[in-house]
């Protein structure tokens, strides 16, 4: 592998978020047959340098003042790279910044991109630090003006310069082609839908032809995770169907986990993808009551949860996906426990007469008074224990803050999420939404790994 065309990169910004913060420093150094070339630019960001920046830097507001805006120079910028190997340290974030200052000026750029820290891990897996000043104490690199765009991308320079003399060609052209390899894609997916992916946490969404919804999936790293199902060697014929299906990719970005989590579920169930097989809407969510009939004796009755006040209900049992469920559950319960199933309501037999199941002696005679109710009703509760609603912990609603998310919860149901606490209240005045199971298993497991001061009542 020949590399005719190189350009080492290093930005310098007004902070971390490509978004939101801006260029103020570039610098390039330009590598071909032709020799090498330096070039750099300071740029105005049109948003002050706040000191932390400035004392890492050196570059300060009245160093940019009269500098152009990166709009100015843009054109010069791409002219600098076109064609070239992009090569920068932490590329994501010097790729991720000039692709958004591009954008910014109404220019749409793309370039094949090479991280210099994914390449030394690559090629010198037993280190533990790839920073650059690991780098520059590591292969002796010399240091011109550290943090400033021109001398960073001399050492990026410096360092491929240090490869190419002591790692073996062969090894070093087989790792930078599996590290800028493009994806394999669908045919007819635009590959432009896969370089604006956002890298964190959230949920995706596959399109097919006129829009059809195909699939919708969550992930913590979400690029990775969409590119991990246009995988060439594809596990599942399922897999590959549906690969071959996208046409567009939906992106949204949550404040954690559990944001990603609801809106999983949520959107299932509201778009009901062709490929989702889990977390379909189910319109016959049920649960067991149990009713103290007399004294002591307690039976179970089916009851719908859309027919439930979850503020005085007790003796909750589920939620079941449908009454179907909710009897076999019960009947494999009676079972397994002994449990008369004349009582439970799962066998119509006279009074006083025995159940099927005791005749086969797996009742112990409650329903031919051989076993006393209030016995019965304790191995019944016994029983259901594990499927027992867990009671609300809170005498109202609470919000759990993850990220820039909040989300606001209600006796198990998701209100929704906003980005401050001042907007819970107005969530508060919207129509709660209907009991889900799929939003109360999520709540119910965060609740349990958080602390008690990580998720607060709403006052």
């Amino acid at each position: 592998m020949s590399f005719p065309a190189l350009a080492f990169v290093d930005l310098e910004t007004t902070g971390a978020t490509a978004t939101a913060d801006r260029i103020t420093e570039i610098g390039i150094v330009e590598v071909d047959e032709d020799g090498v070339r330096e070039w750099s630019c300071l740029v105005n960001p049109g948003t002050p340098i706040s000191g932390f920046i400035e004392s890492l830097t050196g570059i300060s507001n009245a160093m940019v003042a009269d500098a152009p805006p990166f709009e100015d120079v843009a054109d010069e910028v791409r002219e600098r790279l076109a064609g070239r190997l992009f090569i920068a340290h932490n590329a994501r974030f010097d790729y991720g910044f000039l692709k958004n200052e591009f954008k910014r000026a109404g220019q749409d750029f793309r370039a094949t991109v090479l991280c210099t820290v994914k390449l030394s891990r690559k090629l010198f897996p037993q280190h533990a630090r790839h920073n650059l000043d690991s780098l520059i104490e590591r292969h002796g690199l010399t240091v011109s003006s550290r943090h400033r765009a021109l001398g960073d991308a001399r050492l990026i320079h410096q360092f491929w310069c240090r490869l190419q003399a002591g790692v073996a060609p062969e090894l070093l052209a087989q790792t930078v082609k599996a590290l800028t390899a493009r994806p394999s894609l669908p045919a007819n997916l635009d590959p432009a839908a896969i370089d604006d992916l956002p890298e964190g946490v959230g949920v995706y969404l596959f399109y097919g032809e006129n829009d059809l919804p195909l699939y919708v999936g969550k992930s913590k790293e979400l690029k990775k995770r969409v590119l991990a199902h246009f995988a060439a060697d594809h596990a599942a014929a399922r897999e590959m169907n549906l690969a071959q299906q996208v046409r567009r990719i939906e992106c949204m970005t949550t404040g954690g986990e559990i944001g990603a989590l609801l809106k999983e579920a949520a959107l299932i169930k509201a778009l009901q993808p062709l490929h989702n097989r889990v977390l379909r809407r189910n319109e016959e969510l049920c649960f067991w009551q149990l009713i103290e009939v007399r004294a002591g004796e307690w039976r179970p009755q089916l009851l719908m949860a859309s027919d439930l006040d979850f503020w005085q209900q007790e003796h909750l049992y589920g939620p079941f996906k449908s009454a179907r469920e909710a009897r076999r559950t019960l009947t494999e319960l009676a079972k397994e426990h002994h449990l008369c199933h004349s009582l439970l309501g799962l066998e119509k037999v006279a009074a006083g007469k025995p159940c099927f199941a005791h005749q086969l002696q797996q009742c112990r005679g409650a329903c031919v008074g051989k076993e006393p109710m209030s016995f019965h009703s304790a191995r019944l509760m016994a029983a259901l224990g594990r499927h027992r609603l867990s009671p609300w912990p809170f005498a109202g609603p609470a919000w759990i803050r993850e990220g820039d998310d909040v989300h606001l919860i209600d006796h198990w149901r998701h209100l929704g999420t906003v980005h401050s606490e001042a907007d819970l209240h107005g969530l508060l005045e919207t129509l709660a939404p209907a009991f889900d199971r799929d939003s109360y298993r999520i709540l119910l497991k965060a609740l349990e790994r958080m602390t008690p001061l990580a998720v607060k009542p709403v006052r």
